[in-house]
């Protein structure tokens, strides 16, 4: 890991962290250890939206709606993907035995997860400044690349299209499959008890934004032909 600590400029104090930070439940699991990433995952999930937030409110002038689109889609799951594999963290992750051969290294849901679980460890630690200067150095690049866009807020694009219908919108899971360390979730949206829309992911917030998106695809067809 010396070459990552280099990479991304950082003096480690706890090795360890960053040990549990790399690996995932299936390896915890096969080599009895005491824990795996999910713990700092959550951490680092929490960190990085906070810094990304303080980052756009300093330095942009868009209202809290516009704000709160761009922040997720900075730290969506495509993005975290994006990061880790240029800073190639999927080379240090650390999976089972039937996970590797399932293509483990390279899960998007995994790779993503790794990201956030890193970001936690620098919090723990060498605190928030260090884990906010990391974080921006890696992320503000691809915010002032216009040419660079991750993914568009479905979810929220389509909370906007009910809110002017005035209609209900719900979420809800309808399947979840997979073993702990490979869950895949189906998700369904309704709108007025109506499903519109269905995703699946390895997290239930991608699985919302793919029913989302099937959602307003169905709505823009349905806009048109009502048009025609």
């Amino acid at each position: 890991m010396e070459e990552l600590f280099r990479k991304i400029n950082i003096k480690p104090k706890n090795i360890e962290l960053y040990k549990t930070a790399f690996s995932h439940s299936s390896y915890a699991n096969e080599h009895k250890a005491k824990q795996d990433y999910e713990r700092l995952e959550f951490l680092g999930d929490a960190v990085l939206d906070l810094v990304v937030a303080d980052y756009l409110y300093s330095n942009k002038k868009e209202n809290e709606g516009e704000m709160t689109k761009v922040r997720a889609s900075y730290v969506c799951e495509n993005a975290l993907y994006e990061y880790s594999m240029v800073l190639g963290l999927n080379n240090y992750i650390k999976v089972g035995h039937g996970e590797e051969k399932e293509g483990g290294k390279y899960k998007k849901a995994i790779v993503a997860d790794i990201f956030e679980a890193l970001i936690g460890a620098i919090y723990l630690d060498l605190g928030y400044a260090t884990a906010r200067k990391t974080a921006l150095n890696i992320i503000v690049p691809y915010i002032e690349d216009p040419n660079i866009t991750f993914f568009s807020d479905y979810k929220s694009a389509l909370q906007e299209y009910v809110q002017t219908t005035q209609q209900s919108l719900h979420y809800e899971l309808i399947k979840e499959n997979g073993p702990a360390h490979n869950k895949q979730f189906t998700v369904q949206v309704k709108i007025d008890d109506i499903i519109y829309g269905e995703g699946e992911s390895g997290s239930k917030k991608e699985a919302e934004q793919e029913a989302a998106k099937v959602a307003l695809s169905k709505l823009a067809v349905k806009k048109d032909l009502n048009h025609e």
